[in-house]
């Protein structure tokens, strides 16, 4: 790895395990001459480390320092794990990778206040020693350093790889949190996170259901949209909020959920309390979309995107937009977030800017993330 010339020629490994906490996301890719995807693997979690991090999010107050950091390095040993199974099953040399993009987990993102900070664990030292290639991670601190949100990123590479300069497009990422990247075909990249896309879901159907998620939304499908829990949702504060804005599930949780539940008189069906959380997200989604992106083409990402459900609401609240995925575009739905931070340790080694100070708030555009060498 003599320069930019080599690293550009180079594969890069993204590595995401989202708010949704379902799997770690590992993906190689080129970006020159062209993208190229080299290979992809859905890793799971182990059941007892998910717990552990759940816990540690929903309950934060409770958890020691020396957890944390045992946390941090268990999540290490797991994403090489991961990285080390896509190499056996793609043929891929660790010499031919000139980085890996760890996003790490997210444990807590408080950007908002004078001491905002944003927390992921996924130790970044201990990755690179345990795969012997370079790793770039903690990509959010240095935009908060400058007054930005930390979140979302992701902006940044869907301007680079799906923007067109005829075409108004929207990226629809939904993960556990949703966000959306609106592309003028004329203007400034904005974006934001919108609230929840499927961790009150896949909270709610856990609880109910002893299952890790609803799949393809067969069970909101099922029951009845109550209107008037619904509108109860929606005067939370955060989805009133002027942009720029992003959240998380230290926000967006069972507690929130049950508060509102208890604030109306009657108890609900638990399939129609999961049918009002889907329309939750597809109403704030689309809200976000129409207040400003009219005419535009509208692209699904992220775990939500397989979601047929939650994608027939989408289509409904849209139209007449077109509403299709990422796919359409060169990169499948499950697979964009990953291959985001990739190209942000790119960047990273390229001292490119990655982040969108007009998505952000940031004062200025940063190169992200710290690189710890094997």
């Amino acid at each position: 790895m003599s320069g930019a010339t080599s690293t550009n020629q180079m594969l890069y490994i993204g590595l995401m395990s989202g708010t949704s906490l379902d799997a770690i996301d590992v993906i190689a890719v080129a970006f020159s001459p062209a993208l190229r995807i080299a290979g992809t693997l859905e890793h799971p979690f182990p059941d007892r480390l998910r717990h552990q991090l759940e816990a540690l999010i929903e309950h934060a107050d409770h958890v020691s320092l020396s957890d944390v950091g045992r946390l941090d390095r268990e999540l290490a040993n797991t994403y090489a794990d991961a990285v080390s199974a896509l190499l056996s099953e793609t043929g891929i040399r660790p010499d031919e990778v000139a980085a890996i993009g760890c996003h790490g987990q997210t444990v807590w993102h408080q950007p908002d206040d004078d001491a905002g900070f944003t927390m992921q664990l996924g130790n970044g030292a201990a990755l690179a020693a345990l795969t012997g290639i370079p790793v770039v991670n903690d990509f959010r601190n240095a935009d908060i350093a400058l007054g930005g949100q930390g979140a979302p990123l992701v902006p940044a590479f869907h301007q680079a790889v799906f923007a067109d300069p005829t075409i108004n497009r929207v990226i629809v990422n939904i993960g556990g949190i949703a966000n959306v990247t609106l592309m003028p075909a004329a203007g400034q990249v904005t974006g934001y996170d919108t609230g929840p896309g499927n961790t009150l879901l896949d909270r709610w159907c856990a609880q109910h259901l002893g299952k890790p998620y609803d799949d393809d939304g067969t069970w909101a499908a099922s029951g009845e949209t109550d209107d008037a829990l619904l509108e109860t949702l929606l005067t939370d504060n955060y989805f009133a909020m002027d942009p720029p804005k992003s959240t998380g599930r230290e926000y967006f949780n069972q507690e929130w959920l049950q508060r509102y539940l208890n604030s109306v008189d009657e108890e609900r069906q638990p399939a129609d309390v999961q049918a009002t959380l889907a329309e939750l997200t597809a109403v704030t989604v689309s809200r976000a979309v129409q207040n400003s992106a009219a005419d535009s083409e509208v692209y699904l990402c992220g775990g939500g995107a397989r979601n047929a459900d939650l994608l027939q609401r989408l289509s409904r609240h849209l139209a007449p937009l077109p509403v299709a995925t990422t796919g359409t575009l060169g990169i499948e739905p499950d697979w964009v977030e990953a291959a985001a931070f990739a190209w942000l340790a790119r960047a990273r080694l390229h001292s490119e800017p990655g982040n969108i100070p007009s998505v952000t708030g940031a004062s200025r555009p940063a190169v992200l993330g710290a690189l710890h060498a094997p």
